[in-house]
């Protein structure tokens, strides 16, 4: 069991007083949890909540970039088609804060997308290396940095 679900307090409520980040809902945070909690959902782990959230968030980033890219939303019949369209997807691995975290890459017809928020070739989301910089830099060797990691 995680912390947050042997003390019964959530993740806001043991953030403290600050303020949470611009646009975030608050509530919706509470609900996410409590839902966790009640389908027996660990926060952390590769099927934890926060490994679906990030799945989630990058899935919608990823969708985005490809309905900016192409000029039309998916499943719009009325663009036809006339030039380059979604072409499915391919699946690949990123490693997150949370971990691994797998995701169905869209294409295009052109081969011509080239996503942003997860690059093609890349292998990690942007402040991973940042974390295991971090965790080096206050002395930890690269052994303790990979069972860290191993642990979480």
């Amino acid at each position: 069991m995680t912390e947050i679900e042997t003390t019964g307090e959530s993740a806001v409520e043991q953030a403290g007083p600050s303020a949470p980040p611009a646009g975030l809902d608050v509530q919706l945070v509470h609900e996410l949890i409590e839902k966790a909690r009640r389908s027996g959902v660990s926060l952390v782990g590769p099927d934890g909540l926060l490994a679906g959230v990030t799945r989630t968030v990058l899935q919608t980033a990823l969708d985005a970039e490809m309905t900016e890219h192409l000029g039309y939303e998916k499943g719009d019949r009325t663009a036809g088609r006339v030039g380059n369209h979604r072409n499915g997807s391919s699946p690949k691995t990123v490693r997150t804060e949370v971990g691994p975290v797998r995701l169905p890459v869209p294409r295009d017809r052109n081969g011509s997308f080239e996503p942003q928020i997860v690059p093609e070739h890349a292998r990690r989301v942007e402040g991973f290396d940042e974390a295991v910089i971090s965790l080096y830099a206050k002395g930890l060797t690269t052994g303790e940095i990979a069972a860290h990691l191993a642990g979480i």
